[in-house]
């Protein structure tokens, strides 16, 4: 009789045991959407969509030397610059005051603002400052030739750093203008330095330059 009732916990242990692997085993084989959240997550990661951190997974984030320049909070901040367009955004970054006079004196504020979808490669003050003052004195008093510069500084699409490894781009002064380098490290037309580039509004990318870019 004491065998028999050892005989009959053993079997009870042993399927209680077995009990969990089973159903595991149904489960994997089934096909419910269980284990889908763990695989779209693995997807996730890979393309960096739809996560919060998939900017900076991908390396879709401001670089440059000149970008440590930028306020930390506010409406020149970089968060702050994501929420205005172009024109705007410029105004609140203080290394950007002579090209938003500029802008302004050309009549481009609603054109940059309302346009959709740009690149702008914009001079910092320092830029506007190696111009001998009399030639910049005389652009800035000539709308046409203003408006003419100013324009050749914008490309109809938005530009990732990819884009400008090797590239050559139609600007809105219906010029072209050449971009290379890699990493962190660009260069427009070989003649200007992008200091502080990925720069996001809300309707540009924007490469910040060391030199203006004067359309030929």
């Amino acid at each position: 009789m004491n065998s028999l009732k050892i005989r009959r916990t053993a079997i009870a242990v042993t399927a209680a045991a077995l009990l969990p692997f089973s159903l595991t085993a149904c489960s994997d084989s089934s096909g419910d959407t269980k284990s889908s959240p763990t695989a779209a997550a693995g997807d996730q990661a890979k393309t960096g969509e739809s996560t919060p951190g998939g900017d900076t997974m991908t390396g879709d984030q401001p670089f440059g030397a000149a970008c440590a320049g930028v306020p930390k909070e506010g409406a020149g901040s970089f968060d702050g610059m994501a929420k205005d367009p172009v024109a705007t955004a410029a105004s609140n970054n203080p290394a950007l005051s002579t090209l938003v006079a500029a802008v302004k004196k050309a009549g481009l504020v609603d054109t940059l603002n309302n346009a959709k979808d740009i690149t702008v490669f914009a001079p910092t003050n320092d830029a506007f400052a190696k111009i001998p003052k009399a030639d910049l004195d005389k652009v800035l008093a000539d709308k046409a030739t203003l408006t003419k510069i100013l324009t050749y500084h914008v490309v109809g699409q938005k530009l990732t750093p990819k884009q400008l490894e090797n590239g050559s781009f139609e600007t809105l002064e219906k010029g072209m203008v050449t971009t290379s380098g890699s990493g962190e490290a660009y260069k427009v037309n070989d003649t200007s330095n992008v200091v502080c580039g990925n720069v996001k509004t809300a309707n540009a990318n924007v490469y910040i330059i060391d030199t203006v870019l004067m359309p030929k």
